[in-house]
């Protein structure tokens, strides 16, 4: 099960997912699962059944407390944004949770998210909003050996630990604002002499 969970918005490029959908349709090993609601939800539920994808399935919302075991039972799980310059210069909050989470992650996106899932080394990723390069990062976690998918996990946990954990995120946003306090100090004593 490939597991995309948090909103159901035009900006997560779902319609790209449905297309791969399409293509992997007759790969029975294969299911999207998406969790979660949003300003799509009723379009892609229409799109699931005019499309007859019997590949996707719709979960619906769940209460946060919940989605750790939800992503517990995931193989993979897929962050998917729209090609827009803008959003491809920021890491998706999804990115970090799905590092947490310990599991593979497809990253179907441009820019800094993508980099981060692949300079972790915690899955594949693939342009955005390219439907045959969604089902081929697909095709290419599910055929890799499960050695490696928890080799994935096990690199995004770490990486997580490394440089999203809140507790050193919160010194870092010190060591920050207190560099900023004496900087601006310093510039306020330069020009006062």
């Amino acid at each position: 099960n490939v597991v995309f969970a948090g909103n159901l918005g035009t900006v997560q490029a779902l319609d790209t997912l449905l297309a791969a959908a399409q293509l992997l349709r007759n790969e029975e090993d294969v299911r999207f699962v998406l969790v979660g609601s949003g300003s799509r939800s009723a379009w892609l539920q229409q799109e699931v059944i005019r499309l007859g994808l019997d590949n996707v399935k719709m979960a619906g919302r769940f209460p946060p407390v919940e989605m750790p075991g939800i992503l517990a039972q995931a193989s993979a799980v897929l962050v998917s944004l729209v090609r827009d310059p803008i959003i491809s210069q920021t890491v998706p909050s999804k990115v970090q949770a799905y590092l947490a989470a310990g599991k593979p992650i497809i990253a179907s996106l441009d820019g800094e998210g993508a980099r981060v899932v692949l300079e972790a080394g915690a899955g594949v990723a693939c342009p955005a909003e390219d439907a045959q390069a969604l089902s081929d990062a697909v095709l290419q976690l599910r055929d890799a050996l499960p050695e490696e998918r928890q080799q994935m996990a096990q690199r995004g946990l770490v990486y997580y630990e490394q440089h999203f954990e809140p507790t050193l995120l919160a010194k870092r946003l010190a060591q920050i604002l207190s560099d900023v306090v004496i900087g601006k100090q310093t510039t306020n004593t330069t020009i006062n002499q």
